[in-house]
């Protein structure tokens, strides 16, 4: 896996374990990543029913 595919693995478990998704992070780890990122669309979707319909941005709030 390339080195920004697992960096997009790490920062979706990252935020999938702050919105306390009921899994360990060794189950997220065993995920792949088009499974955590539909894990993450699942969670943008259940804390804010618009999410989907571009009414709301979602950023990446890393600083480099």
């Amino acid at each position: 896996m390339r080195k920004g595919g697992e960096e997009r693995r790490k920062e979706l478990i990252h935020k999938l374990m702050i919105h306390t998704v009921n899994k360990s992070v060794e189950q997220l780890m065993t995920l792949t990543l088009k499974e955590l990122e539909m894990e993450y669309k699942k969670v943008q979707t259940d804390s804010h029913p618009h999410s989907d319909a571009g009414s709301i941005q979602w950023i990446n709030t890393k600083r480099y």
